[in-house]
């Protein structure tokens, strides 16, 4: 499956809550990670989800924040990857970070150059990529 998502991830469906419009959909990523999308009831429908269900779950670099160090904050965003930067650069404008994750996997985030600067983030440094549930696309194999 090629995507203009960086941040592509298959696993399988641990859990659906299901209401009249949405539905919380919780996806096992690897590594003891564990994604949370929302995702229209349709969408559900549509997808044939179920648990145990194989999906992709796919976020635009530009919905990840960043935090760093290992945060002690209460967030209302459902999704929190904690890893460690392996990649930390600067371009004209944004810069890219990218965390390994446990399991293999990376996070990538485009964040301002200014934010990048402000974090002072380097390779080796604990963080936290920060993603809410509605910036979650799901897909299944045709």
């Amino acid at each position: 499956m090629q995507t203009s998502a960086r941040n592509q991830f298959t696993g399988r469906v641990t859990g659906l809550n299901v209401g009249p419009i949405n539905a919380e959909v919780g996806v096992d990523i690897g590594g003891g990670d564990h994604i949370t999308a929302l995702i229209t009831r349709g969408s559900v429908e549509n997808l044939e989800l179920q648990e145990g269900s194989e999906v992709y779950a796919l976020v635009k670099a530009s919905s990840v924040i960043i935090v760093a160090g290992e945060p002690k904050l209460k967030l209302s965003a459902r999704n929190r990857l904690r890893g460690t930067v392996s990649a930390c650069g600067q371009g004209a404008v944004n810069g890219e970070v990218t965390l390994q994750l446990a399991g293999d996997k990376t996070v990538t985030a485009t964040i301002t150059n200014a934010s990048l600067d402000g974090l002072a983030l380097k390779v080796g440094d604990p963080a936290v990529a920060v993603i809410k549930s509605s910036s979650v696309i799901l897909g299944v194999a045709l």
